[in-house]
């Protein structure tokens, strides 16, 4: 399959540079299991990538939990407020990020986090997240209305680039099929890295599908190639 070239790129974060959708499945289980609920993997995956008030309304109607969205929330962020802190960055992404912030290939992030969690997530990352010049919380930007799979985020995010690029000269990097469908939806093209659980006939929209960010060669969407690729 051959690929277009693209000179911006954006990046989801959670799952995709931090490990932290596993502690989304450790605080959302810990909620259900005092109602004898159980947040399935399958139920991870349908509510990845929406906004914070939105997931958290489906994940009660889905599991038929007894609170509201704000007792949801409020409850869910006591554990958050902890498990945040021990997030680390997933293989491969710091590599990329320092290759293409050296070849000053413009950068934004694409979160659906909202600011106040996003700034508990990299705490221990700032070194890494200083890389990007233009952040996007899905969560507290009143410009996207939407949250994913609808195509807002990365619309507004694009935006952001002074020489505001056409869909197509973006690549979007995911985890979610949620995620895809947006990149997709907004015209881009979109790498996907899933948890290894994910079934991958489920995110057929994605430009590429990889197992790690590690195995990503810039040089096929016409980026720089890594500065110790050997020629063969």
């Amino acid at each position: 399959m051959s690929y277009k070239p693209v000179t911006h790129v954006l990046f989801d974060m959670d799952g995709l540079i931090l490990n932290t959708e596993d502690f989304y499945m450790i605080g959302y289980q810990e909620v259900a299991s005092r109602f004898n609920k159980n947040f399935t993997f399958e139920l991870k995956c349908k509510i990845m990538g929406k906004q914070t008030h939105e997931l958290a309304s489906s994940v009660i109607n889905e599991l038929n939990l007894p609170l509201s969205v704000d007792e949801f929330i409020v409850e869910t962020r006591k554990i958050f407020d902890k498990l945040f802190l021990q997030s680390k960055v997933m293989p491969g992404v710091e590599k990329l990020l320092r290759h293409l912030h050296k070849h000053k290939i413009p950068m934004g992030l694409a979160t659906s986090s909202s600011e106040e969690t996003y700034n508990l997530k990299v705490k221990n990352h700032h070194d890494i997240f200083e890389l990007f010049t233009y952040k996007t919380w899905g969560s507290s930007d009143p410009d996207v209305k939407r949250g994913k799979p609808y195509p807002d985020i990365f619309f507004v995010a694009a935006a952001k680039f002074p020489d505001k690029p056409s869909p197509d000269k973006c690549l979007v990097f995911e985890d979610s099929i949620n995620g895809v469908k947006a990149a997709v939806a907004a015209g881009m093209q979109v790498i996907m890295v899933p948890d290894p659980r994910l079934n991958r006939k489920l995110a057929s929209e994605a430009t590429l599908i990889l197992s790690s960010m590690e195995d990503f060669r810039p040089e096929v969407f016409g980026l720089p190639a890594f500065d110790d690729i050997k020629s063969e």
